[in-house]
């Protein structure tokens, strides 16, 4: 039996077994050499013994919910992406979530948005960045987008404006940011919330006007995901990020439960004032932490989760250089087939993290998307489409459809290209030269079947 002198001594004992069996079991099957013909997916979790050890003493502290951790890779996130406020969340879609309720608060006076109000954004993407809107209330506005960006098309935005419009809450697509200089130009003519989807671009820069940010803080909110496949992971999580103040209480109450109260989890009258003051039609005095100012939700991150993301975060810079390593390589590859295809093309502006990559079987060259993936995932590599395609078209708006819920500017003919014609593989950090270029050989063989 194992004696320790103090938990100190145990935990690094334990932590001692953990990178020990990482080096026997985990490592050997992570740095495995790669034989053509083996499954090629479209992303993984990239880690070592580091994050392990990291999520075995969150368990061992059995805290289990949001806790030490967390408040670590908040204060570090932030500083890294150059935010003033983090909070982290269980998804990349309750981010979505809070940061679009926030913008639904009264304490926003003029610029609440309410149920009726319309959101610019697009229908080529991910469903959870435009289900809020529709689950609030509130009309999303569809605009079309362009190839080879993928990205809102900012000449259709006066179209797609209002005396409604509150919002624009729109992707940043596989990486390439939209064009934000133009969306902001617009934001800041008609006083509109800008919130950036930034889910699948974290660690893509954009400049304007000489100044280079990170994406996700030009905008009043971003949001990103920590799912395994995005550029890091805690399994599962995310996070809505801001400068301002007041958005972040917002954020804050929207994810823990609606309350009034901020006081860190575990924690009890941090204000001073728990039991002093008059809320709503509450008796005075009423305790703090059950003072309800929204209607929200419990969307807390686990510090378990969070431990990993510490560690991960310590990595992404090496992620974000290796991401675009094996873009540019693939794209070199393809650059004898573009007569076939579209071979993406990043934003002006702009230098991508990019999250995958994207081709579009051009018009009238004969050839039929569906044939390729086929191609390729019989030749185990992983593909995927470019989310939702044309979200208007699923069945989830059969109700709805033809309806005042949602709104389209003009027409989505882009969008709709997009949804017959585009496919993307992967370009994550743990692919080889190896396997970008033998899937760069299977995807020329199934252009040119």
């Amino acid at each position: 039996m194992t004696t320790w002198k103090n938990e100190i001594e145990a935990r690094n004992q334990i932590k001692e077994l953990v990178t020990d069996y990482y080096r026997e079991f985990k490592k050997p099957e992570l740095e495995k050499e790669f034989t053509p013909g083996e499954r090629i997916s479209y992303a993984s979790r990239i880690y070592d013994e580091k994050e392990m050890c990291s999520l075995v003493d969150a368990a061992l502290d059995f805290w289990l919910t949001t806790g030490r951790f967390s408040e670590e890779f908040e204060k570090y996130f932030a500083q890294w992406i150059g935010v003033r406020y983090a909070n982290l969340v269980n998804s990349g879609s309750s981010a979505n979530l809070v940061a679009f309720m926030a913008l639904t608060a009264p304490e926003l006076g003029d610029r609440q948005v309410r149920q009726g109000d319309e959101v610019i954004t697009v229908a080529c993407g991910f469903p959870t960045t435009v289900a809020p809107i529709l689950q609030y209330g509130a009309v999303p506005v569809f605009v079309d987008v362009t190839v080879p960006q993928y990205n809102i098309d900012v000449t259709r935005l006066e179209e797609a404006y209002t005396s409604k419009t509150k919002a624009v809450m729109i992707a940043h697509t596989l990486g390439n940011p939209f064009d934000l200089k133009e969306v902001k130009v617009f934001c800041d003519k008609y006083n509109l919330w800008l919130v950036e989807d930034n889910c699948d671009a974290l660690g893509t820069r954009y400049t304007i006007d000489g100044e280079t940010r990170f994406t996700g803080t030009w905008g009043d909110i971003g949001t990103s995901s920590f799912y395994p496949p995005h550029h890091m992971t805690m399994g599962e999580g995310g996070c809505a990020y801001t400068n301002n103040p007041v958005l972040n209480k917002l954020i804050k109450s929207f994810r823990d439960w609606g309350r009034d109260c901020v006081c860190p989890s575990g924690l009890d009258n941090v204000c001073g004032q728990r039991f002093d003051r008059q809320f709503g039609e509450l008796p005075k005095g009423y305790d703090h932490k059950y003072v309800y100012s929204h209607f929200g939700y419990n969307l807390k991150v686990t510090d378990m989760q969070a431990a990993i993301g510490v560690e991960q975060l310590k990595k992404f810079p090496t992620f974000m250089e290796a991401r675009k390593r094996n873009w540019k390589r693939l794209r070199k590859k393809l650059e004898t087939i573009s007569d076939k295809v579209i071979l993406p093309e990043a934003a002006e502006n702009s230098e991508p993290s990019w999250f995958g990559f994207l081709l579009s079987v051009r018009e009238g060259v004969g050839l039929k998307r569906d044939e390729i993936i086929r191609y390729l995932e019989a030749h185990n590599i992983q593909t995927r489409l470019l989310f939702s395609g044309n979200l208007i078209k699923h069945p989830c708006f059969d109700q709805i459809r033809g309806t005042d819920a949602y709104r389209v500017a003009g027409e989505l003919k882009i969008t709709d290209f997009v949804m017959y014609n585009s496919f993307w593989v992967g370009v994550y950090p743990g692919m080889t030269d190896e396997k970008i270029d033998y899937m760069a050989k299977v995807i020329v063989e199934a252009v040119g079947q």
